[in-house]
Parts: structure tokens; C-alpha cells; sequence
């Protein structure tokens, strides 16, 4: 009886056995194909542009501001209470002022970025779903991150220099480029939280300490 109950449940489960062992699927590192991609160095160079001004415009406001901080340390103690306590405020605002520019440059960059390599994103996406298509793929899986430790070699096929030499004739749009705003908003978060967070990251100085009251 049990010899016929195994008999029974291989010739069931044979279907699945074989389909589950014609089942491929092929894995790459999504970044290093985007990094291949010839519009990928076009926007980078563009978000350096981009950073560098914004960097431009913070050391010069920070500047600005120790000039007018240290001339106000030389006078303090001869001025009269209210006109130091005025320029104390004036010094105060100005320093929030810059403080809040630098959170929102941040936030501009991170957006920026975003936008830069939207259109890279989605061509390879595309892409990878038209060779997965091709090639008859379950699915394809992403590398980075270590996330495929091991992979069965029959099963699984590495196709990341396929979907390089795939990108390449799809790759000729150019990258526009982002002129940065002529003032930024207020209130804006600082937390950049993308995979290549150097791209976009600010300097944390923000001039003077603090002032003296």
C-alpha cells in the first residue's frame, strides 16, 4: 500500500519537478548597468554643477556672515544697549537664514538627482523586462548589496554585460541640465537618503557658533 501511495505521488508531482527545473532567471547589478549607461556620466557631471553652485552660495553667505559677526565682536562694547541688541537679532536672523539655505539645497540636490536619473531608470527598465521576456525569465534579481550570495549556475544566468550592450543604442538622449532656483523656500528637510547620498551631500558648517549676547 505505501509503495503504491509513493508510485501515486511521483507521477503527480512529476509536472512540477521538471517545470520547477526548467524555471531560469537571470540576475545583474542594476547599478553597474547604470553606471554603463552613456547619459549616466552626463548627469552626474550635471549634479556636480549643480552641488558646486549651491556650495558656491553657502561659503559665500557663511562668509559674509563671520565678516559681519567679527566686525560686531570689535564694537559691541562701545555701542549702546539697543543698537546692540539690534544687531545681535540682525546677526541671529541672518545665521537661520543660512542655516535654513543649506537644508534646502540639500533637498533640492536630492530632488535633482532624482529627476537626472529618472529617464535612466526607466530605459533600463525596460530593458531588463524586454531581455526577460527574450530569454523566457521567471524573473530577474538585483545583485547589489550582496542580496545573491549564491546562485545555481544552471538556473540562474549573470546578464549584466547583456543588458550593457543592450543599453547602449537606447541610450542617446541627452541629460538636461538643472539650473538651481534663484532663492530657496524655507523648511525644507535635510536628509538625503539615496544610494549615492555623496552625490548630493552639503557641508555641515554653518559659519559662527553662536553669539554672543
Amino acid at each position: 500500500m505505501r509503495t503504491t501511495i509513493i508510485l501515486i505521488l511521483s507521477v503527480f508531482l512529476m509536472p512540477f519537478t521538471a517545470k520547477a527545473q526548467q524555471m531560469k532567471f537571470g540576475y545583474l547589478s542594476y547599478n553597474e548597468a547604470l553606471r554603463a549607461m552613456p547619459d549616466y556620466a552626463a548627469a552626474r557631471q550635471n549634479l556636480a554643477t549643480l552641488k558646486s553652485q549651491y556650495e558656491d552660495e553657502t561659503r559665500r553667505s557663511e562668509e559674509e556672515f563671520n565678516s559681519q559677526y567679527e566686525q560686531f565682536l570689535d564694537v559691541q562694547a562701545e555701542l549702546a544697549a539697543p543698537i546692540r541688541n539690534k544687531r545681535q537679532a540682525e546677526l541671529q536672523s541672518r545665521l537661520k537664514e543660512n542655516v535654513a539655505f543649506k537644508k534646502e539645497a540639500a533637498r533640492l540636490l536630492r530632488q535633482a538627482r532624482a529627476d537626472m536619473y529618472a529617464p535612466l531608470r526607466r530605459k533600463l527598465d525596460a530593458v531588463l523586462e524586454r531581455i526577460g521576456r527574450e530569454r523566457g525569465y521567471a524573473f530577474i534579481l538585483n545583485t547589489d548589496g550582496n542580496a545573491l550570495p549564491y546562485v545555481c549556475p544552471t538556473a540562474g544566468e549573470d546578464i549584466t554585460t547583456i543588458v550593457i550592450d543592450a543599453l547602449r543604442p537606447v541610450s542617446s538622449d541627452k541629460v538636461q541640465t538643472v539650473t538651481p532656483p534663484a532663492t530657496a523656500p524655507d523648511g525644507a528637510p535635510d536628509d538625503i537618503t539615496d544610494d549615492e547620498e555623496e552625490d548630493t551631500q552639503m557641508q555641515d558648517d554653518t559659519g559662527a557658533a553662536g553669539l554672543q549676547q
